[in-house]
Parts: C-alpha cells; structure tokens; sequence
C-alpha cells in the first residue's frame, strides 16, 4: 500500500520557517564574526528587520540560537541510528550513522547557513564557557537518548543492562575527543572530521564492537 506523502506546510508555516531560518543564519553570522558574548539580541533582531520580540518569539535567547544547528545535527544523528540495519552491532550502527551524518550534512544544514559557517561555529563554541556547557550538558542528555535508542533496537532493558549506556558513554568519549583533536587541525574541514572519526572509533576495542544479540543466543543454547 502507498503511503501519501506529508502535506506540504502552509503558507503562515513556510513564512514562520523562513523568519526563524533568517534568525538563526544572523545569529551564527554575528557569533563567527563579533564573538558571543559580544553579540546582541537587538543585533540579531535588527540584521533580519524584526523586532526583538520576534526574536523571543522563536529562540529563548541568545543560547538557544547558538545552539539550534547542532540540535539539528544532533536530531539527524538519532534519527540515522534508528535507521540502521538491525543486523548490525551496536557500536557499527553508531559508527555507520555519524559517519553517514558527515556525508549528509549539507542536507542537514545548507537550508540554514552555509556548512563552513556551521563549522566555525564549533570554535565559537569550544571558546566561549557558557556555551561549551550548555553543549555538554545537551551532550548528555542525547546520550540518553540514544542509550534508549540502542537498547531497543537490542531488545534490552536499558536500566537492567548497563552495555547500552557504557557503549553510548565510549562512543561519545571518542567523538569528543575527535571534536576537539578536529579543531586543532589545519584541514578544518567535512572531509578532515570525517576520516579523524573513523580512525579514532577504529581504536574501540572488540568487546563493544561485537553482536549482542549473537552473544545472548549462545548463552542461551548452553544453558
């Protein structure tokens, strides 16, 4: 059976869409060229034509625009785990979506901002305190997220196994880690954090690279 595809938004949806875009492309604008701290709402507001309470209208504030294209990011990556061969092993299904995620990324993000722009706002980040903590704050909860993701493509109980959460806990290490080695590289590029990814996950022991599932039928069929 033929699934319909989704309504196309409406002309008040598409217009709001646009507004938040614009925002947000201003505010990534301001924050690669002034700094963060330096930057304003009134600024922000101002480079787009609208008031400051149109800004409000669709950002919290200044940390929550900083932050809007690595939610989006981040979204995209949950969703590409989710879409992931359920034969897979968990931590290749981790590895095959980040990495699949950097191969997309101009899917992701040139609708907004430019993908050199979006990864200059990752020095932006690192360098300014206050949003280098909401990012690992944010960071852990979409652990948790994920952990849940994994524990049910497994069919785990993510609070009776503990493997789900320790292999996102790895995983993300590794991509922290990456993130800030990336920063320091002259090739700051998609192709640079792309192929700095995938050695450092290739350095993840077999213990968490092996099937799950595989391990649980054997233990079973001893019994």
């Amino acid at each position: 059976m033929d699934t319909a595809p989704p309504p196309r938004p409406g002309l008040r949806e598409r217009k709001k869409r646009r507004t938040r875009d614009s925002l947000l492309r201003a505010a990534v604008e301001l924050f690669v060229s002034q700094g963060y701290e330096r930057t304003t709402v009134d600024e922000i507001a101002a480079a787009v034509d609208v008031s400051q309470r149109t800004f409000f209208r669709y950002f919290a504030g200044k940390e929550e625009a900083a932050l809007a294209l690595e939610e989006l990011t981040v979204a995209h990556f949950v969703e590409a785990v989710r879409a992931r061969p359920p034969h897979e092993a968990p931590m290749e299904a981790l590895r095959q979506a980040v990495l699949s995620g950097w191969d997309s990324i101009n899917e992701v993000v040139e609708s907004v901002v430019p993908v050199e722009l979006y990864l200059r706002m990752y020095r932006v980040i690192e360098s300014t305190p206050v949003l280098l903590a909401a990012h690992l704050r944010r960071a852990a909860e979409s652990e948790e997220t994920i952990s849940r993701v994994i524990a049910e493509r497994e069919g785990l109980d993510v609070d009776a196994d503990p493997r789900p959460r320790l292999a996102v806990a790895v995983f993300s290490g590794v991509m922290r880690v990456t993130e800030r080695q990336w920063l320091l590289e002259e090739e700051f590029s998609l192709a640079g954090i792309h192929a700095l990814t995938s050695r450092y996950l290739d350095q993840v022991g077999p213990a968490l690279l092996g099937n799950w599932r595989t391990a649980r039928r054997t233990s079973g069929s001893e019994a």
